[in-house]
């Protein structure tokens, strides 16, 4: 944890120097609602179609991009529909998924024969972590029709919009590939599941190297780029780089993917610490929490996406109660992400550090979709319209990330 803290930081700081050198300024963010000079839509939807190759002009125009855009499209009919509260439409490319940003921890495994314990466990705290995290209620401001009613997006939007993005972007063919995963019985299973997904942008190691197979890398070379298409919101990364102290070869990790980027790096560190302490914690313990039906787990999911911390969550304790209490759920979640990263030695000092900015948000019942959302409500009612609401809250949200150090401090 401290090597990640200070690589973010240092990320980050480099990035913004880089940015004010272009008379620019660097927002942690989990969606971007100021359009471009040339107008969300058109910015969205620019491309051209090259020997019956679609090319979204503002995609990065790596081979790999290109094939997955029109993989997409041709199992869309030429067009990808995109609709949440407020807003209904369709667009030549996968490109609105860049709307958003998102952290990704990595959790690596000790030991292959445990890793159904975690995965399964980890797919029961989707929805209580996506709670916490949310950040996207809002889409650009000019996607809007101007007769949308303000007061009604705030009460009906989704929480976290990345959740719909994403899904709806790629989610094209016969078998939706971006989805909750199921559970599973025996670490093969996450190997043959990458096997049978649908193949979205095919290639082989011989299309770009002329050399012999010589390493692992090599050897599953298309199986590690299929599993890169294999777009669950969990998802494991078999043989990846050896993490020092963990594993003597290669790693075996869990990717957490549906926590939305955070206003600080306080915050990014915060989650990322509460989510992996979580899993392993729950691990640690033997915690029931696995005889939570997958259903329900599922269905937490979603519902936080749609209603961040007002979601609808279950849970089970450690004494094998089935809860929906979130005063109940959230004590169990910040206790064992305590006891997991206590497990992993992590000074006392430092987890009370790493956790406070979420355990805090929590306490005020607040994160930064609701921030958002209470904001535009109070343009709206100071005579602003819908657009203009959602650009004085992304300022604001703005000005908030440059004056302090994590979320809660706003509050």
């Amino acid at each position: 944890m401290e090597v990640q803290t200070t690589a973010v930081e240092m990320q980050t700081k480099q990035a913004r120097q880089q940015a004010e050198k272009h008379n620019c300024d660097l927002v942690l963010d989990a969606m971007w609602t100021i359009p471009p000079e040339e107008g969300s839509r058109a910015y969205l939807s620019a491309h051209e179609v090259r020997d019956g190759v679609t090319i979204a002009e503002n995609m990065r125009q790596a081979p790999r991009y290109v094939a997955l855009d029109n993989e997409a499209l041709h199992h869309a009919a030429g067009a990808i529909d995109f609709e949440v509260p407020g807003y209904s439409g369709s667009f030549p490319s996968i490109l609105f998924e860049s709307l958003a940003t998102s952290i990704q921890p990595h959790l690596g495994i000790p030991d292959a024969a445990a890793f159904p314990a975690y995965y399964n466990a980890a797919i029961r705290t989707l929805g209580p972590l996506l709670a916490l995290s949310t950040n996207s209620p809002f889409l650009p401001a000019d996607l809007y029709d101007e007769d949308v009613d303000g007061e009604w997006l705030c009460e009906n939007t989704h929480h976290e919009l990345r959740i719909d993005a994403f899904e709806q972007s790629v989610n094209t063919s016969a078998n939706p590939k971006v989805r909750v995963p199921r559970d599973i019985d025996s670490v093969t299973d996450v190997v043959d599941r990458v096997v049978a997904d649908d193949q979205f942008g095919p290639f082989l190691r011989e299309w770009l190297e002329d050399g012999p197979r010589e390493s692992l890398e090599d050897d599953i070379w298309e199986f590690d780029h299929k599993r890169g298409t294999y777009w669950r919101w969990l998802r494991c990364v078999v043989g990846g780089t050896p993490v020092e102290g963990a594993c003597d070869e290669r790693s075996l990790r869990i990717e957490y993917r549906p926590l939305p980027t955070q206003p600080h790096v306080d915050d990014m560190i915060g989650l990322q610490a509460l989510t992996v302490g979580l899993v392993r914690g729950l691990v640690a313990v033997d915690h029931p929490l696995g005889e939570l039906p997958w259903q329900e787990a599922e269905r937490s999911f979603y519902s936080a996406a749609h209603e961040g911390l007002d979601a609808d969550l279950s849970w089970v304790t450690v004494d094998g109660r089935r809860i929906t209490d979130h005063d109940e759920i959230f004590e169990e979640v910040f206790r064992y992400a305590r006891l997991g990263l206590g497990e992993q030695d992590v000074p006392e000092a430092r987890i009370d550090e790493y956790l406070a900015p979420i355990e805090n948000r929590y306490a005020a019942g607040e994160t930064p979709s609701s921030w958002k959302i209470a904001r535009v409500r109070e343009s709206l009612e100071d005579g602003a319209t819908l657009r203009a609401a959602i650009t004085d809250m992304q300022r604001d949200y703005l000005a908030a990330c440059r004056d302090y150090h994590s979320f809660d401090e706003w509050l």
